[in-house]
């Protein structure tokens, strides 16, 4: 190994002289190059990620359990199995995969008497972290007067509140109430529908419930209790496919798992659109 290194460097300093021989005539040229690199490698950093999914390079240190003290790299990569959909702080997003695990160290260390044995690793980590006022296509899974439910990825939750709706395009259309008797299970039919109906009622549940079963997400119809139509067209928010396009204005973490919120405003960071100033609005509307 040492020799085949010591052999090429004579040869590699060889080249490098006829180099610096050749393009002494293009030393200005080749100034110009820095400079217009050293300028573009300044302006990467300042240009905002376009994508909610990124891969970066991390580090843990990880206390792995005894029973893996044979092969700490199989307990090491259960431990990270374990954090994937699962909220990080450390990376600001949701692990989604990990790859090339590599030990930073040779060995592990055990403090006192402890036997678990701790490890330093490296991985590339695979990550959902989308920023604020980045517009992303959720699907709609639910209507309700107070917001809109969608779904992103057909697993992050997204909630589009009332006052980030503009309400002159859009409004609440109710639907038929649950007893209404010429809709819902209450519909009042002739004798003899009953009595044919009579006669299907279980088979038709059989086949509800094996149709509910069978619905994905793709199939997700928003609840009959009302929806967000146009004022001037009638069409229903979200069109025929019920995908929308929002603005992430707003991130929750809870029991480990980020959900946005979201927005459909034209200015959604007007503070027109917070929910005090909507409150006010709405008790001014009443007033007059």
């Amino acid at each position: 190994m040492t020799t085949s290194l010591g052999l090429s460097l004579p040869a590699s300093g060889h080249k490098k002289r006829k180099q610096r021989a050749s393009d002494a005539d293009h030393d200005v040229p080749r100034k110009k190059k820095k400079e217009k690199l050293k300028q573009d490698m300044g302006k990467l950093p300042t240009e905002p990620s376009t994508s909610e999914f990124r891969v970066t390079k991390a580090t843990i240190t990880l206390s792995v359990p005894p029973v893996f003290a044979s092969n700490l790299r199989t307990g090491v990569e259960e431990m990270l199995d374990s954090m994937i959909m699962r909220y990080i702080p450390s990376l600001c997003g949701v692990l989604l995969a990990h790859s090339n695990l590599h030990f930073l160290s040779p060995t592990a260390s055990i403090n006192a008497d402890c036997p678990f044995a701790i490890c330093n690793v490296t991985f590339d980590a695979t990550v959902w972290s989308p920023s604020i006022a980045m517009k992303l296509i959720g699907k709609i899974i639910m209507y309700s007067p107070d917001h809109v439910s969608l779904l992103l990825h057909r697993t992050f939750n997204v909630s589009i509140p009332r006052h980030h709706i503009p309400r002159d395009v859009w409004e609440f259309e109710y639907g038929p109430a649950e007893n209404d008797p010429e809709y819902g299970e209450g519909a009042v039919g002739s004798p003899v529908d009953r009595e044919g109906d009579a006669g299907m009622k279980d088979a038709e549940k059989m086949d509800a419930e094996k149709i509910d079963a069978e619905k994905t997400e793709d199939e997700a119809v928003p609840e009959a209790s009302g929806q967000w139509v146009h004022r001037l067209t009638g069409t229903k928010l979200g069109g025929t496919d019920g995908y929308l396009e929002f603005t992430v204005i707003g991130k929750t973490v809870a029991n480990e798992m980020l959900s946005l919120q979201g927005s459909i405003q034209s200015d959604p960071f007007s503070e027109e659109h917070s929910t005090t100033q909507s409150g006010k609005s709405s008790r001014k509307k009443r007033d007059k």
